[in-house]
């Protein structure tokens, strides 16, 4: 059985198929100009309008219609109540007419929920997707941890930890903006810190499965001011985000013992994040995966329409 799932985020346009093993995505940052940090919900509902029609084209050409037996979309960024984003709608539309036309369930999940799933498929661990596990979601608008719990075909995520204030994705790239690099900034801080040699990190504060990433931001920019080096400022700004998710993971392993920590999320796929927790045994997917796709809403789809 083949389904098709579409999410459209604030960052990202995208479509994809899933047929229970085999998949496919096809994606598109949303245009942002240069030194701004996003763009308003109305632009990017303008973006998705016009970038999926080029994308559902591209994977349409190697996807028999006739084969399409059920339409996923991701109608708000968290399943929980309140949670909701305009930008959303214009994938449930084009999800609504695809089922319409073809006769064919539709299913509604979150963009978190599909990030979680997206992370597990790419990393080959769908198994844990039956399972409690923990789960890091760290994006532009996001930092989460998570404890994941089976909810029927789907997953229940519900929040235990992360930053109390701006997100680990704000942090990145309002560093980028220090540092004159395109929106979002995250894989140009990557490649720069690869160069970087100052091992300096502001030591954060963690309470419980918390902590807060505002006060950072002023490191980070007295760090500037004081090494006028973009490499070593991405560096700094990128082991502080790091030394706060192991300290906060950390913590949570020891009240929840024995299960997995997955991460999801565009901050997910930096190569720093990696070093530091794959060696603790962290489970992270291939980086395509980690940014915002619409793998996890088609593989969820196929889940449910299985029942």
């Amino acid at each position: 059985m083949r389904v098709i799932g579409l999410d459209t985020s604030n960052y990202t346009t995208s479509i994809a198929w899933f047929d229970g093993v085999h998949g496919a995505n096809c994606s598109k940052l949303l245009p942002v100009r240069q030194g701004e940090l996003g763009l308003r919900q109305s632009d990017a509902v303008f973006a998705h309008i016009k970038g999926l029609p080029e994308l559902s084209g591209r994977l349409f050409c190697h996807t028999e219609m006739d084969e399409i037996h059920a339409v996923g979309v991701s109608t708000r960024p968290r399943a929980v109540e309140g949670s909701y984003m305009p930008c959303f709608l214009v994938g449930y539309s084009h999800a609504k007419l695809l089922a319409d036309l073809h006769k064919v369930p539709l299913f509604e999940v979150s963009h978190q929920q599909g990030h979680v799933a997206a992370s597990l498929w790419s990393a080959g661990r769908l198994d844990l997707i039956d399972e409690p596990h923990l789960a890091w979601h760290l994006s532009g608008g996001t930092t989460e941890l998570l404890l994941v719990e089976p909810d029927g075909k789907n997953v229940c995520c519900t929040k235990i930890g992360g930053t109390t204030d701006i997100s680990a994705g704000q942090l990145i790239d309002r560093t980028g903006q220090l540092l004159q690099l395109p929106f979002p900034a995250g894989k140009h801080l990557d490649a720069l810190s690869e160069t970087a040699k100052n091992g300096d990190v502001f030591p954060v504060k963690c309470k419980d499965f918390s902590f807060s990433l505002s006060g950072i931001q002023n490191k980070v920019m007295e760090f500037h001011e004081k090494y006028n080096d973009s490499a070593e400022t991405a560096a700094y700004t990128l082991r502080c985000v790091c030394l706060a998710v192991q300290k906060a993971t950390h913590n949570a392993q020891k009240n929840y013992p024995g299960l997995s920590v997955v991460f999801s999320g565009g901050v997910a796929s930096n190569a720093m994040l990696r070093r530091v927790m794959l060696p603790e045994g962290a489970v992270f997917c291939e980086p395509q995966y980690s940014t915002d796709n619409a793998m996890g809403v088609a593989v969820l789809t196929h889940r449910l329409l299985e029942g």
